[in-house]
């Protein structure tokens, strides 16, 4: 008895560290477990919730901010974060070894990992020579109503996506109408809108859904608990340069720092290559260092050229748009 309330008195006297980020629980409690056993003295906690949703809390709690490190997140979502004031300057020690693409000029985030987006089909329903391997095959009739798509409104992701229909659009036709058509008919073979990423992949694998768009960190994760394959789709493929950022007013700025130079550390981007299916941004790691799956995509993806600075500009009303004279319009 005495050694248990001595036990309860004791006080944690770990320094916390509080994470933001879409993640989702598997690469996160990696580097919770990983960075803790190195760093005894520090707590790493997390909130795992869709990039857009971050972004929303980062900025409500702008006065009095809850988050120390935003970790994970199209880097447009970062610029509408940057914008706002909501990340403090720092410069990693790795901040040479990625694209300077990759770098905000203000030092207010970096790219941590590369994320592509994948077009995934059920594989245990759709043979692979019937899958489709680009955009317009997602229009073909058979899929009417057997394909799902993650909330736009609530993904980073999603809206990275959107964002690259509706450039081609203003690319081929100086408007984003061809691009919003587009999306009106994918609308007309979409069964549900999920919210969730994870449910999203759980109802594919159930076969609530036949087809699905979504990035391949997650579909990797998804296809060791279920039957899915996937293809780069063959005309291009947004690929996200997924961030890191300290948030500006940061209750424990020293650790978050040290913690966020870790997370681009060779170490740790071979850690999350291996063990969470991420594409490390750094260009100095060997490729016959990375697993058999990083080395795949090397020679498979085409990357869409795309203008991140407009999407993060004008994606918000772009997306309104959508929301409002798309969604549940299609036909």
């Amino acid at each position: 008895m005495a050694l248990a309330a001595l036990a309860a008195c004791r006080r944690d006297t770990r320094t916390p560290i509080v994470l933001y980020s879409p993640h989702g629980r598997d690469l996160l409690t990696l580097i919770e477990k990983t960075y803790e056993a190195r760093h005894p003295e520090v707590d790493v906690r997390w909130l795992d919730m869709g990039s857009q949703d971050v972004y929303d809390r980062v900025r409500a709690e702008k006065a009095n901010p809850g988050a120390d490190v935003w970790f994970g997140g199209p880097n447009l979502v970062f610029a509408n974060g940057a914008r706002d004031g909501l990340l403090e300057p720092f410069e990693p020690s790795w901040s040479g070894s990625i694209p300077p693409e990759s770098r905000n000029p203000q030092k207010l985030y970096y790219g941590l990992y590369r994320t592509p987006v994948v077009i995934v089909y059920n594989s245990a329903a759709v043979p692979a020579e019937q899958a489709p391997r680009d955009w317009d095959d997602l229009l073909d009739p058979r899929w009417k109503k057997k394909i799902l798509i993650r909330d736009p409104l609530a993904s980073g992701t999603m809206r990275a996506v959107w964002g690259t229909i509706l450039l081609r659009s203003i690319e081929r036709t100086g408007s984003i109408d061809s691009g919003l058509d587009w999306l009106r008919r994918l609308d007309a073979q979409t069964k549900e809108y999920v919210f969730n990423p994870s449910i999203l992949l759980e109802k594919l694998v159930r076969r609530e859904g036949l087809l699905t768009v979504w990035d391949l960190p997650d579909t990797l994760f998804e296809m060791k608990r279920g039957p899915l394959g996937y293809f780069f789709p063959s005309s291009g493929t947004p690929v996200i340069d997924d961030a890191v950022g300290l948030v500006r007013g940061a209750r424990h700025a020293a650790a978050a720092k040290a913690l966020i130079d870790w997370l681009g550390s060779p170490e740790a981007q071979k850690l999350a290559a291996e063990k969470a299916y991420r594409l490390p941004a750094r260009t100095d790691l060997p490729p016959e260092q990375m697993p058999e799956w990083a080395r795949d995509v090397s020679t498979k993806l085409v990357a869409a050229k795309l203008d991140w600075d407009r999407i993060g500009r004008e994606g918000p009303a772009w997306m309104s748009r959508w929301d409002r004279e798309v969604r549940g319009k299609g036909k």
